[in-house]
């Protein structure tokens, strides 16, 4: 059973606020697995509508997740939690010593979390799903995520990004944010078969048990796990290779030229797919 909200932790104690298959949330796992952070786990089921619970609302006033209570805080925002916890905690790491190095790894995260995750965001393909059906959907979520993941390869052939992870032999901020990206490709079909640095990236950091534990297969619901629906597997095996992989761009001319469909807008509250 998922349990309620909560606005208050025990004194001391350090709370979690998420949904497995936040693409935030998930990241916030792998860097807490990474720094050995216990916590205890509140799900909030972002499908059933929960973040939109009063109890959560209060904790976070967008109505996303994750939320993270901690040394008397109520903290939101998945990258702002993981630097607040490198300040506080900062054995090991999650950010490079030297200034330039600090930059890059900076800007890989935020390639994804900024450029790749929002407009993959459940509210977002709750939209477009409205406006021009599944298959667009699935088009639109592979097309940006294939689109988004490519470059990233193009940034991880710069001189400065040597190592087994995203920096270096060992894992940064830009691994705990590129991992759930690319549990999300897989949903979505994405190959990484021409992408060689992140396969390298991923395989890396597959080995590592923090990364393991954080994945959200570990924390779905017994439910969750069960195979999709067919209404779920029309979408996610669709022969994507028929369809012309048109860009963003051309996909919201398409929308928003659309006259003869009407759907209210998202709820309040999303999650990364």
């Amino acid at each position: 059973m998922t349990e309620p909200p909560s606005t208050t932790a025990a004194a001391g104690e350090i709370v979690l606020h998420d949904y497995w298959r936040s693409s935030a949330a998930y990241r916030l796992r792998i860097a807490l697995a990474l720094k050995g952070i216990g916590y205890r786990r509140v799900a909030v089921d972002l499908v059933a509508g929960a973040q939109r619970d009063p109890r959560h609302v209060t904790l976070n006033p967008l109505g996303r997740v994750p939320v993270l209570e901690i040394d008397g805080l109520t903290l939101t925002q998945s990258l702002a939690i993981i630097d607040y916890l490198d300040e506080t905690r900062p054995s090991p790491p999650l950010l490079p010593a030297e200034p330039a190095a600090r930059a890059q790894v900076r800007a890989l995260a935020l390639a994804v979390a900024c450029d790749i995750h929002p407009i993959s965001n459940l509210s977002v393909l709750t939209r477009v799903e409205e406006l021009a059906g599944a298959e667009a959907k699935a088009r639109w979520n592979h097309d940006n995520i294939a689109q988004g993941l490519a470059a990233v390869e193009r940034m991880l052939d710069h001189p400065g990004f040597t190592g087994r992870f995203c920096h270096g032999d060992s894992p940064t901020l830009a691994d705990c944010v590129l991992v759930p990206q690319l549990y999300n490709a897989t949903r979505w079909g994405v190959s990484l078969k021409d992408l060689p640095r992140i396969r390298q990236v991923q395989q890396s950091c597959a080995a590592l048990a923090a990364f393991r534990d954080a994945a959200p297969e570990r924390v779905a619901p017994v439910a969750d796990t069960a195979p999709p629906r067919q209404a779920d597997r029309r979408l996610t095996s669709c022969d994507l290779r028929r369809i012309s992989p048109p860009s963003n761009q051309l996909h919201l001319k398409r929308f928003q030229g659309n006259k003869n469909r009407k759907g209210q807008r998202p709820a309040l509250g999303t999650e990364g797919p």
